[in-house]
């Protein structure tokens, strides 16, 4: 059993990043109170963790192909449980917004490096089962998080939340220096690091979330958004000429140039709208129903359990089929999902989404590995540690882009937040059935020619198969 404990490790420290992106969730408007904080800011204090994600998680690749994969994780470990205290101290929003992004930073290198840990330590067999085993806490983390915030809010408080990461961490990181090997051989100079590209993308993808973030009275001063505009135009002008010129650039532009690929990006952007949108759910459960932490986080589980549910009895069998169909599938399923819990009246209850939660939940199920397999079968299997990286930083960014810009639409014209809410589920259902229309025309008919037995790169996936909680 004794080689077993590096899975163990690995899996900790990916449960505590990953329960970290919906824990919060339910535990948002005693933030707002505790901290007097306007409605219009709360979104941040989710997207700045997942927008810290996306940015860094190329770059924390080359950190890692340099240093190693084993000391990248544990400097992630320590890092995040360091943002966790101040999180849990914080006296004000942007002590708390920051030490979020802080914690952010952690998170990035221990969701890049644990693929390459677990590709560097299991071989055959012994890596398609903790690749199972991995792909099962992934969808755990995220049918626990909401239940888990509601619970630790409700009886402690929000601060509790981030403090209950402090002795798992301390965990997991005695567990990993004793169990995780250390890489022998003579170490080389690594990857080379793509800092203007970083810096541009950081740029680029900040000042766009915080303009869609602005309050609605904001976004009609001209000279602010034409100020923004700019910003976010020139960033992304920088940093397509730094990565077309860079000899090792951040992100190879040049991998869009397959519409495949390009249309299984748009589809992995699309398969979060629905993770989005519970942000708003919770907030109306709360706001709305004037539900109780833990009332809430419950209201939420019938997604999160259909995922886990579905992911756990069918990423497997759904092995070799066409990344066109089960794409396509997952993508018509969790958008036709949130169709079905639009709808809501002065009357609604949580009951009244139940049904389009759980639909959702089996179509985001099948999307985890629907997305992987997709991505990888667009490009040539050399490529597949690019594919890996490209498609985790797609993911978080547009997690990121649709918390701020579904809020655009939750405050848009004041009124009820069920109204709200409203705008925000038909949004993130059209969003789903557009990206099933492009699966299905666009992506991939094919399975991977081959399937790399370890990552290419700290950032690369073994295998499309174990799924993924967004």
């Amino acid at each position: 059993m004794h080689k077993w404990w590096p899975l163990v490790a690995v899996c900790l420290g990916t449960f505590l990043f990953l329960l970290d992106t919906t824990v919060l969730i339910v535990a948002l408007p005693d933030i707002a109170s505790g901290l007097n904080v306007q409605a219009s800011v709360l979104p941040w204090v989710v997207d700045v963790y997942t927008l810290v994600l996306a940015v860094l998680m190329l770059t924390v690749g080359a950190v890692a192909d340099r240093y190693g994969a084993r000391t990248v994780y544990l400097v992630g470990l320590a890092v995040f449980g360091a943002a966790s205290l101040a999180c849990g101290l914080a006296p004000n929003v942007g002590v708390l917004i920051t030490a979020r992004g802080v914690q952010g930073v952690g998170g990035a290198a221990m969701a890049v490096t644990a693929l390459a840990l677990l590709g560097s330590g299991y071989r055959g067999p012994d890596l398609g089962r903790a690749m199972g085993v991995f792909g099962a806490v992934t969808g755990l983390a995220a049918a626990v998080g909401p239940v888990l915030g509601g619970v630790v809010t409700q009886y402690a408080s929000w601060r509790a939340v981030f403090f209950l990461n402090l002795p798992l961490v301390a965990v997991t990181a005695a567990l990993s220096r004793r169990v995780l090997p250390v890489p022998t051989g003579r170490r080389t100079a690594g990857a080379r690091i793509d800092l203007p590209g970083a810096l541009a993308f950081a740029l680029c993808a900040g000042s766009l979330t915080y303009a869609l973030s602005l309050p609605g009275e904001s976004h009609r001063t001209p000279g602010g958004v034409l100020g923004l505009s700019a910003v976010v135009g020139i960033a992304l002008a920088v940093f397509v000429r730094v990565e077309l010129r860079s000899p090792a650039p951040l992100l190879d532009l040049r991998l869009f140039a397959r519409a495949s690929f390009s249309a299984v990006l748009t589809c992995v952007v699309a398969a979060t709208a629905a993770f989005a949108a519970l942000v708003y759910t919770s907030i109306w459960l709360q706001s709305g129903l004037r539900l109780g932490p833990v009332r809430a986080g419950l209201a939420l589980l019938p997604l999160a359990l259909a995922s886990f549910v579905t992911s756990l009895v069918t990423g497997r069998r759904l092995h070799g089929r066409s990344p066109r169909a089960v794409l396509g599938t997952g993508l018509l399923l969790s958008g036709t999902g949130c169709a079905l819990q639009a709808g809501l009246g002065a009357d609604s209850s949580a009951a009244s989404l139940a049904a389009g939660l759980v639909l959702t939940g089996v179509g985001v199920g099948l999307l985890g590995p629907a997305t992987g397999a997709a991505v990888f079968a667009a490009l040539p299997p050399e490529r597949a540690g690019a594919a890996a990286g490209v498609m985790t930083t797609f993911r978080q960014l547009g997690q990121t882009l649709g918390v701020a810009a579904f809020g655009v639409l939750f405050r848009r014209g004041g009124g009820e937040p069920f109204e709200g809410l409203e705008r925000v589920l038909v949004a993130a259902a059209a969003a789903g059935l557009l990206g099933a229309v492009l699966a299905f025309v666009f992506a991939p008919r094919a399975v991977p020619r081959a399937e790399p037995v370890a990552p290419a790169e700290p950032g690369a996936a073994p295998a499309p198969t174990p799924a993924r909680p967004r």
